[in-house]
C-alpha cells in the first residue's frame, strides 16, 4: 500500500493500546502531474491484477478470515489492495465483500484495516510476558472527506475509472487487542493451516502416486522374476549342444556393457553434484518433517537447504573422482575443478543476474551485496575445499571392479526398433515420474508465485520417496528393454531418462505461467522463468543421478550372475 503503511503501523503500535480510526498518512493525485498519474495507474494496475499486501508480526502472518461454502471460514495470509468493478458491471476478485461495491468501471481503494490481536497472557505457562497467538485484520474502505476529523464511516473510497480530477487517499487503521488464554502458543499456526482444503488433494496425490509405483512395481517383478530368471537359467545352463552355447538377448553384449561412455568427466561431475543434491533434499525434507523448519520460521527451508550443500562437498567430490577414475579418466584436475565450480557456478550466475534486476527495480525482495558475498565466501572457503577432500579420497579408491570383461573391438549395435531408440526411450522414461509429483508441484508453485503457504511436509517427504522409486523403476525397466535389443549404450542414457522429468517440470511451469498468472512486465517474466531455471537444473541432476546408480546397480547385478567365457 502507498506511504508502506505496514511499516509504519508496526512503528505505531503500542501492546495493550487500542486505536479507533488513527490516520497514517495521506498522499494527493494531481492529474496535471505526471508522475502522480504513472503511480496511480500502477496502483490500479495492482487492482486489476489483485496484489496483496503481506505483514508479519511476530513472526506470524496477519490472515484476513472470511467466510465461504458450506459455513466454513478460510484465513488466507494476505489482503488485497483493492478491487475493480469492470466496464461491463462484472464484480471481480474481493469486491463480492461488499454490496456497495457496484459502480461501473471503478476502482474501490481498501484505505482502513480493522486489525485484532489475540494474545497468551502466560498465566498457565512458564514465561513471564503476553505471546501473540493470533493476529487479523479485516480491510475496509471508507471516503474521508475531513482529515481531522475521522470516524471511518460512510461511503467507500471510489477511484474513478478516468483520472480527471485531484483525489486524496487518507490511509488510516484501528486496532484491538483480546486475550485468548485458550489459544496455546504451540498451536497458534492451526487456524491458518486448518483452513486450507487441501488435505483431500493431498490425498489423492498420493494415491495417484502410489497407483504408479505399484503399476511399475508389478512390470520390474515381471521381469525380475520371471523374464531375467529363465533368461539366467538358460544362459547358465550347462549343455554340449551347439545350440545351447549360442549366445542371444542381453548376454550377446556382456563384453561391450562396461564400456566407458563418452563425455565421461560431464557425467561424472553431473552425478557428484546430482549426490549432493540428493543428500540435502532427503535431509531437508526429513527435518521439515519433524517440525524443525515449519512455516513459523521464515526463510528456514531455504537457509538449511544452503548450509547443508555448503557442508556435503566431501561426497560430491567423492562420487564424481571415483566414478571418473572408474570411467578410466586421467585429467582429475579438471574432474575436481569443474564438480566444484560448474553447476554452482550456473546457478549463481543465474541468481545474481535475477538479483541485479530486483536491484534496479528497487525491489525490497533483493538480497543485499554483503549476503552475496557471504555466500561467494562459503562457497569459496568452505564447499571447494571439502569438494577437493572428497575428490582426494575418491581418486586413492580402486576404481569399481566390473562383473566381466571389456572386449578391445567394440560390438556394432543392429537396427533398432523406434520403441528402443534414444530419444522415444528418454522421451518416455521422464513421463511417469513428473506424473508423481505433478499435483505437488502445483502447490509448491502456489507457494512461491501466489501468496499461499506450504506446510504439509510430511506428503511432500512421502511423495520424495516415491518418485525416488518411480525414477529407479523405470529407468531399470527401459534399460532392460535396450540391453535385449543390444543396444550397450546406457550409461548417459540411464541418467536422461529419469533427468527427463526436469523437462516435463519446466513445460509445466511455462503452461502454470500462462494459466494461472497474471504477469505482464519484462523485468518480472525474466524473473519466473530465471528461478525457474534454477529449479529445473536442481532436479535435472536429482533425478538424473537416482536413475543412473539404479540402472548401474541392475546391471551390475544382472552380469555378475551370468557365467561367461
Amino acid at each position: 500500500m502507498v506511504c508502506h503503511l505496514g511499516l509504519i503501523l508496526m512503528d505505531q503500535f503500542t501492546f495493550k493500546k487500542q486505536e479507533t480510526c488513527k490516520k497514517v498518512c495521506t498522499r494527493s493525485y494531481d492529474p496535471e502531474n505526471s508522475a502522480d498519474k504513472s503511480k496511480l495507474a500502477f496502483l490500479k494496475k495492482g487492482m486489476q491484477l489483485n496484489y496483496q499486501h503481506h505483514w508479519i508480526i511476530d513472526n506470524m502472518p496477519v490472515t484476513w478470515c472470511y467466510d465461504v461454502e458450506d459455513g466454513q471460514k478460510f484465513c488466507n495470509p494476505g489482503f488485497p489492495i483493492g478491487c475493480f468493478v469492470t466496464p461491463d458491471g462484472r464484480v471481480k476478485d474481493a469486491c463480492v465483500i461488499n454490496s456497495e461495491f457496484n459502480k461501473k468501471n471503478t476502482f474501490y481503494l481498501f484505505n482502513h484495516v480493522d486489525i485484532t490481536i489475540m494474545y497468551h497472557s502466560g498465566k498457565d505457562e512458564n514465561w513471564p510476558g503476553a505471546r501473540l497467538v493470533m493476529a487479523r485484520l479485516r480491510p475496509q474502505s471508507y471516503k474521508h472527506t475531513d482529515e481531522n476529523n475521522l470516524s471511518c464511516e460512510g461511503p467507500p473510497m471510489e477511484i474513478p475509472g478516468e483520472f480527471t480530477n485531484k483525489l486524496n487517499l487518507i490511509y488510516t487503521y484501528s486496532v484491538t487487542f483480546e486475550e485468548k488464554n485458550n489459544i496455546k502458543w504451540a498451536s497458534r499456526w492451526d487456524y491458518i493451516l486448518e483452513s486450507m482444503p487441501h488435505t483431500n488433494i493431498q490425498w489423492f496425490s498420493i494415491m495417484n502416486s502410489l497407483v504408479i509405483v505399484l503399476f511399475l512395481s508389478g512390470m520390474v517383478a515381471m521381469i525380475i522374476l520371471r523374464t531375467l530368471h529363465k533368461d539366467i537359467a538358460r544362459y547358465n545352463q550347462i549343455d554340449s549342444s551347439e545350440d545351447a552355447q549360442e549366445e542371444f538377448g542381453w548376454k550377446l553384449v556382456h563384453g561391450d556393457v562396461f564400456r566407458p561412455p563418452r563425455k565421461g568427466m560431464l557425467l561424472s561431475v553431473f552425478l557428484g553434484q546430482g549426490t549432493q543434491i540428493f543428500i540435502m533434499t532427503f535431509i531437508t525434507l526429513f527435518l521439515a518433517c519433524l517440525g524443525f523448519l515449519s512455516p513459523a520460521n521464515r526463510g528456514a527451508l531455504m537457509t538449511c537447504a544452503v548450509v547443508l550443500w555448503v557442508l556435503l562437498g566431501t561426497p560430491a567430490g567423492y562420487v564424481s573422482a571415483r566414478m571418473y577414475k572408474t570411467f578410466r579418466g586421467e585429467k582429475w584436475k579438471t574432474n575436481v575443478l569443474l564438480t566444484a565450480l560448474l553447476c554452482p557456478g550456473i546457478v549463481f550466475a543465474d541468481f545474481f543476474i535475477m538479483n541485479l534486476i530486483l536491484w534496479v527495480k528497487g525491489s525490497s525482495a533483493a538480497i543485499p551485496f554483503g549476503t552475496l558475498v557471504a555466500i561467494l565466501a562459503m562457497w569459496f572457503g568452505i564447499s571447494v575445499p571439502l569438494t577437493f577432500i572428497g575428490a582426494y579420497f575418491g581418486f586413492k579408491e580402486k576404481p569399481i571392479e566390473h562383473p566381466v570383461r571389456t572386449n578391445q573391438i567394440p560390438r556394432q549395435i543392429p537396427e533398432q526398433s523406434f520403441f528402443t531408440k534414444p530419444l522415444p526411450g528418454i522421451i518416455m522414461g521422464g513421463i511417469l515420474p513428473f506424473g508423481c509429483i505433478f499435483i505437488q508441484l502445483f502447490f509448491i508453485l502456489n507457494s512461491i508465485w501466489s501468496h499461499q503457504m506450504y506446510y504439509m511436509f510430511g506428503f511432500l517427504f512421502l511423495v520424495f520417496i516415491i518418485l525416488l522409486i518411480t525414477c529407479s523403476e523405470a529407468t531399470v525397466l527401459l534399460c532392460y528393454f535396450h540391453l535385449c535389443a543390444e543396444d550397450y549404450h546406457w550409461w548417459w542414457r540411464s541418467f536422461l531418462t529419469s533427468s527427463f522429468t526436469a523437462v516435463y517440470l519446466f513445460i509445466y511451469a511455462v503452461h502454470y505461467f500462462f494459466s494461472k498468472l497474471q504477469i505482464t512486465g519484462t523485468a518480472s517474466t525474466i524473473l519466473y522463468f530465471g528461478y525457474t531455471m534454477i529449479m529445473v537444473l536442481i532436479f535435472f541432476l536429482f533425478t538424473g543421478t537416482i536413475g543412473f546408480f539404479a540402472c548401474f546397480w541392475f546391471v551390475s547385478k544382472i552380469y555378475s550372475v551370468v557365467k561367461v567365457d
